[in-house]
């Protein structure tokens, strides 16, 4: 059970070397950070909205589903709301109360019994929430500018609405919202937590400047665009010895009239990436432009780009299957690779890589419901042999 991983030297001089399976870049231990990982496999943040509970407590099926997946070298859960100003999606949990808490503390124990690392990650919507999420309020934004995207609410889908201009006074509350997550996700026992910073929501569209048209300190060019990210960074960091908090952004993401990674745009990602450098960051967490084609792997020159401008690791998203991982890491790209719809089906991914096994597919219909359906009862790999192959395929010098 063997693969290839190509490399490119800087005399572009390309070579192919074979990789044991049980010896592939993602199964070598990382650190990142203060994070000791026994593999660079990480578990990406994945919306499942099965916390059905009007407080929004993590249950015990939260439990068996992240504990099923403890080999990942780090587990990074789904977004958490830092508070209830920042809800945005149905049934998603929050770390804000002492039952929030003692909730997650069940979650952390088990994977760490069995014998994982799990980060927790931070979510505020801003202005892609929607009044039926605030009890009929108005949600907040950078300024008070439709940000024409979707909301899932529980009588469906519902088009954004016009937010409010966030005050300097709410802006402050929200920095100290997430410094109090922060500590929560610490007294539940969480190894670290990380700063969910993708996609449309609250962070990003303080990054934007179709969004952002605050002439305050909080906007006006991009050093006041990015400073409300930069002080979420710091203040979280407070509750925790060592670097223990990451950041995760999808610098190309596009969708709708708002999110359009254009030059102006990457460029001040470009800048806010070195600007990281002097913060206490244990990793950077970055999302690709999007899914490659079916049976092309994934472009690595997109994380390129901050791989030059980052010191600290590096964990890439963006689609990557086994061999297009390793070759990420190989190559240098990368320090982890994060996958998010592989585990949603492949509770014991990190195994199938090992064994050189093709993961399963989800069912997209119980995503984001159906209880346990889709959630907690996927199989695990089983070992099938066939006559005449068993003892090669068994040897461990063929792994």
């Amino acid at each position: 059970m063997t693969t290839s991983v190509t490399t490119t030297t800087s005399m572009t001089t390309t070579t192919t070397r074979p990789v044991t399976a049980l010896d592939q870049p993602l199964l070598r231990s990382v650190d990142l950070g203060d994070l000791r990982l026994p593999n660079r496999v990480v578990m990406a943040p994945l919306t499942r909205a099965r916390t059905g509970n009007d407080g929004l407590v993590p249950t015990g099926l939260n439990a068996a589903y992240y504990g099923q997946r403890a080999t990942a070298g780090l587990i990074v859960t789904e977004g958490t709301w830092v508070s209830p100003r920042a809800i945005g999606f149905v049934d998603v949990p929050g770390i804000w109360s002492e039952e929030q808490v003692a909730g997650w503390r069940r979650v952390t124990a088990l994977v760490h019994t069995l014998g994982g690392r799990i980060v927790q990650q931070l979510w505020h919507t801003g202005s892609v929430s929607h009044p039926e999420h605030l009890g009929g309020a108005l949600p907040a934004g950078p300024s008070a500018v439709n940000p024409h995207e979707m909301s899932f609410t529980a009588t469906g889908r519902q088009d954004t609405v016009t937010p409010r201009e966030m005050t300097a006074a709410e802006i402050a509350g929200t920095v100290a919202d997430y410094r109090a997550a922060a500590a929560n996700a610490r007294r539940a026992g969480f190894d670290g937590v990380e700063i969910g910073a993708p996609g449309t929501y609250l962070i990003p569209q303080f990054l934007n400047p179709r969004l952002n048209l605050r002439s305050d300190r909080y906007g006006g060019d991009r050093a006041g665009r990015r400073r409300l990210l930069l002080e979420i960074v710091d203040a979280v960091a407070e509750p925790w010895e060592g670097r223990r908090v990451g950041v995760r952004l999808s610098p190309h993401w596009t969708s709708g009239d708002r999110f359009t990674a254009d030059e102006q745009l990457l460029a001040d990602y470009d800048e806010l990436v070195s600007e990281l450098n002097r913060h206490p960051v244990a990793y950077l967490h970055l999302r690709g432009p999007g899914p490659a084609a079916p049976g092309a792997a994934p472009a690595l020159a997109p994380f390129a780009r901050y791989r030059h401008r980052f010191d600290g690791p590096l964990i890439v998203n963006n689609g990557f299957d086994r061999a297009s991982a390793n070759a990420a890491i190989d190559t240098g790209t990368a320090d982890a690779v994060s996958f998010g719809a592989h585990f949603i089906a492949n509770p014991d991914l990190v195994t199938r890589f090992a064994l050189g096994r093709e993961p399963a597919a989800g069912d997209p219909a119980t995503f984001y419901s159906g209880g346990t359906r889709g959630y907690t009862d996927y199989p695990l790999s089983t070992w099938e042999t066939t006559p005449g192959s068993s003892s090669e395929e068994l040897d461990p010098r063929s792994c």
